[in-house]
This record gives structure tokens, sequence and C-alpha cells, in this order.
């Protein structure tokens, strides 16, 4: 069964660059981005773990720790971040872990449970289905994910953007409509009634009885 929206993200204890990591214990009360891929020293890769080193402050203004799952040894990794700072021109300072064992992979459904995988001489493209982000919160609930092929590169800006979402409705009575970003109006849930969405965000914009936007509440 896939790992779906609100299940507790599988905890798991695995070697990282950053020494051992026992996941559920590592993530706090934090939020995570953990991001994978199917290969070190990939190009797509590489220019996606780029994106992210240079975006680290806004990650860590968010109360967000970064995780990067490659199927590749600790050594390798390790190897990697000196491409990784080439190309991004910031040391990549996040932990990446080892999973040769695709323990994590199939743990998040990132593989078929059967599926084999050469020990020795594996390609890219014998895991090209690694290539998943999840946003996990502090509860370690899975919130969101996102999955990509091999020949898209992912926008870390829209996942930036997506952590905001997330973090602006977590526990909150409201939702966030197509294209939003932070410091647009928001949507109010159904669940207040119109004199209690006023008197806890203001004036409503009512567009239809079930479409109502309030400003975003700082």
């Amino acid at each position: 069964m896939s790992l779906r929206i609100n299940d507790i993200a599988p905890d798991f204890t695995a070697d990282s660059t950053e020494g051992k990591i026992h996941f559920h214990e590592w993530l706090g009360d934090s939020y995570a981005i953990v991001f994978s891929h199917p290969r070190d020293f990939t190009p797509v890769c590489t220019t996606e773990f780029g994106a992210v080193a240079q975006l680290a402050p806004e990650f860590e203004k968010r109360n967000t720790k970064v995780l990067g799952v490659s199927v590749d040894s600790v050594e390798d990794h390790v190897k990697w971040k000196n491409d990784i700072q080439k190309v991004a021109g910031t040391p990549a300072n996040f932990a990446i872990i080892d999973d040769t064992s695709l323990a994590v992979a199939k743990a998040y459904d990132m593989l078929p449970a059967e599926f084999y995988l050469p020990q020795e001489g594996r390609s890219p493209a014998d895991s090209a289905t690694v290539r998943t982000v999840f946003i996990i919160g502090p509860d370690k609930k899975v919130r969101l994910t996102m999955t990509y092929p091999m020949s898209v590169g992912r926008n870390f800006a829209e996942i930036l953007r997506a952590l905001d979402a997330v973090q602006k409705t977590d526990g909150a009575p409201l939702a966030t409509p197509a294209n939003w970003v932070p410091g647009q109006d928001v949507i109010v849930a159904l669940s207040l009634d119109d004199a209690a969405a006023e008197e806890r965000y203001g004036a409503l914009d009512i567009r239809l009885p079930y479409l109502r936007y309030a400003k975003d509440p700082a």
C-alpha cells in the first residue's frame, strides 16, 4: 500500500554524511523536506542538490530540516558534495543518507515492493523511481508528496511555496488557493460560518457561498 497524506512517516536508522540518523529523533519538533535521488554524480540531481544548498537559509527560517536520500554510499556522497558546491557556489551543508540497501526507498514506497535491483553496477535507470519529495510535519505525519521523472528537474521554489502553504494551514481552518504565495489572501474553511470567520479573520471576500477569502493572517 502506498504512503499517503497523514500517514506516519516511517522511522528508520541510517548512516549519513552527518553521522548516524534516527529519523524521528532527528526530526524532533521541526518540519522536514526529504528528497530522494536515484544515484550520485548524475546531472539533474547535482543541480537539484545545489538548489537546496542555496535555499538553506530559507528552510532554516521555516524551522525545516532537509534530508537527502540517495542509493549510494556515504563515501560517494562526500565526494559528490564537492561537485555540488562547484555547481551551486555554496556548500551542501545538509545530511545525505546512505540507502544502498534501498530500505528507505522501499519503506517510503519509492520502489515496487518486490522490485529487483542489482547491488553492483546499478545504474540511475535501475532506481529511476527514487525521485520523490516528502514534506513531513513535527508530528511525523506526511503532509505532501511530489514525484518527478528523471528528465525533469524539481522546482525548489515551488517546494518552498508548498512548505509555506502547509505551515500556513497547519492546524488552522484555512486553505490556500491555486498559485498562492505568502501575503496573498487565503480561503476560509467551511467549518466556520460567516460570523465566526469574520470574528477570527476580519472582513471576508465572499465569491461563492463556499469560496470565502480572508487576508493572510501573518
